[in-house]
């Protein structure tokens, strides 16, 4: 993809909660419609770096930062009000957590905070967030219904719903799969598959063999370093590092 210009832009990335560094000039190019998996040991940075990308991390006393992140070519920490970065670049946590409202005001939230009102737009914009997420067939007949009420893998998807709503640009997903079972595992990747057509998609996994199944391109965060970044193939066939060799292959981590 020579020539492509990319969707995210990071170069010598420090960050600190407080005097504590936890990321070290970190470098990454992420292109638009792709997946990029971040793998690594537990507290390795990956999901500190993933914060970093909405500005999450403003929300933590103490954490400072350098260095440049770039979206579309514009540095989020100074070209980009944080409200607009949030709406163009959004989150998906480990854990499931849909409002204590319907599933379909759960998705017509964003929207309405953005100034939407009219409910024939908001029909649609719920309908076709939930087709986007593969969740439409199972909840079309009970959208007045409690989002609590589904289970742990819709409630994951219409979470992801609930970030489409507002039209983003990226997803991040912070271990998105990882309270849920295989069956609802399953599906997200296969979700995942059909979205990266239409938006660039950041994920933190733990498990190895998603990163391998769902990913373009890996990063491997060890101690707050990007050890490795690459095409996935070569990340887990022909790792140039024996840091990255070695969690590969289980011998640590």
């Amino acid at each position: 993809m020579d020539g492509v210009c990319p969707k995210i832009d990071v170069r010598n990335l420090d960050l600190w909660y407080g005097e504590t560094q936890a990321l070290k000039k970190v470098n990454i190019s992420v292109e638009p419609n792709t997946i990029t998996a971040l793998i690594g040991p537990s507290g390795c940075g990956k999901s500190t770096f993933l914060r970093v990308l909405d500005r999450m991390n403003d929300l933590i006393a103490g954490v400072r930062t350098e260095g440049k992140v770039l979206y579309d070519g514009k540095d989020i920490f100074t070209d980009i009000d944080v409200i607009e970065l949030r709406k163009k670049v959004g989150m998906v946590f480990q854990k499931p957590n849909p409002f204590p409202m319907s599933i379909y005001d759960n998705i017509a939230y964003g929207p309405r905070v953005h100034g939407i009102k009219e409910r024939k737009v908001l029909d649609e914009i719920v309908e076709k967030s939930l087709a986007d997420a593969a969740l439409l067939d199972e909840v079309k007949d009970r959208l007045g219904k409690p989002a609590l009420g589904l289970s742990g893998g819709q409630q994951q998807r219409l979470c992801i719903a609930r970030v489409l709503a507002v039209e983003p640009d990226v997803l991040l997903m912070d271990e998105p799969t990882s309270a849920l079972d295989p069956i609802s595992t399953a599906k997200i990747e296969s979700l995942l598959d059909e979205l990266k057509r239409r938006y660039t998609i950041v994920i933190v996994t733990h498990n190895m063999q998603q990163a391998g199944r769902v990913s373009d391109t890996t990063g491997f965060f060890l101690q707050g370093e990007l050890v490795e970044y690459a095409p996935t193939k070569e990340i887990f066939f022909k790792p140039r590092d024996v840091r990255t060799e070695n969690y590969i292959s289980g011998r640590f981590g």
